[in-house]
């Protein structure tokens, strides 16, 4: 295996594991919080313990957008299960309001899922609140703020590695979740960046999945443990475009 710092390692020395002015940000320790679920009370950073998780926020139960993508969630359940990252989804609703929807999520699917994340319950708004997520345009029927589609993708060190915001009108790509994740558990395994589309790279990048050697990398370092990494020819003649196959990592 390759001895080189990851790109995680590299990359986390640049974040502080707390914000000054409470505002969640990347390399910060996520908020801890106990809360009722579909699965019964949950202590999140109890839960998450050593583990990568996944949690994500839709704005109400009983909505389209809502029920589509917690079943497309549901389908990838077992692929992210099987990269080791724990799942669970977030709403303002309680809990007897979840378990209702989850049956129309389930029949919407044919029957061809079972929702075995739990579903979070946040009526008072304060996970909500700690998370930054927040939709400052989005109300319920009494006028009290919803959240909007947050993800946040957090490492087995609890802090956050990732974090995306999509306004209540967009439904999220769950393949795109599935990608980000095995893309900053390459980074955080190896001294590795991933480029635009991967695993998916254009022409121009080299071949499907290959990754970039971080800036970090020596060429004597490169040389040893990257020995089949290629380097792009530029104007600049700088050599820094190195491409390594990951199939050959570890």
């Amino acid at each position: 295996m390759c001895s080189v710092p990851s790109g995680a390692d590299a990359y986390a020395a640049l974040y502080s594991a707390t914000s000054s002015d409470g505002v969640l940000r990347l390399g910060n320790v996520v908020p801890d919080f106990e809360a009722e679920t579909t699965h019964g009370p949950i202590k999140w950073h109890e839960w998450i313990e050593g583990s990568w998780a996944i949690l994500f926020s839709h704005p109400a139960d009983f909505t389209p957008v809502c029920t589509t993508e917690i079943g497309r969630l549901a389908l990838k359940y077992d692929e992210l299960k099987s990269k080791g990252c724990k799942l669970a989804t977030l709403s303002c609703d309680p809990v007897d309001s979840h378990t209702k929807w989850l049956n129309d999520v389930v029949a919407h699917c044919e029957n061809k899922v079972t929702i075995d994340f739990p579903i979070i319950a946040d009526p008072t708004r304060e996970i909500a609140v700690k998370y930054g997520m927040i939709d400052p345009e989005l109300k319920d029927k009494e006028g009290l703020p919803l959240t909007c589609r947050a993800v946040f993708i957090i490492g087995p060190d609890k802090k956050l590695k990732l974090s995306l915001n999509y306004p209540a009108s967009v439904g999220r790509n769950m393949d795109e979740i599935t990608r980000v994740v095995d893309a900053l558990q390459l980074s955080a395994k190896y001294s590795v960046a991933t480029p635009a589309n991967w695993p998916n790279n254009h022409e121009s990048i080299g071949k499907k999945g290959q990754a970039f050697l971080l800036p970090t990398v020596t060429p004597e370092d490169a040389a040893k443990y990257f020995p089949d990494h290629t380097t792009c020819k530029v104007p600049s003649g700088i050599d820094y475009l190195r491409l390594t196959p990951i199939d050959k990592l570890g």
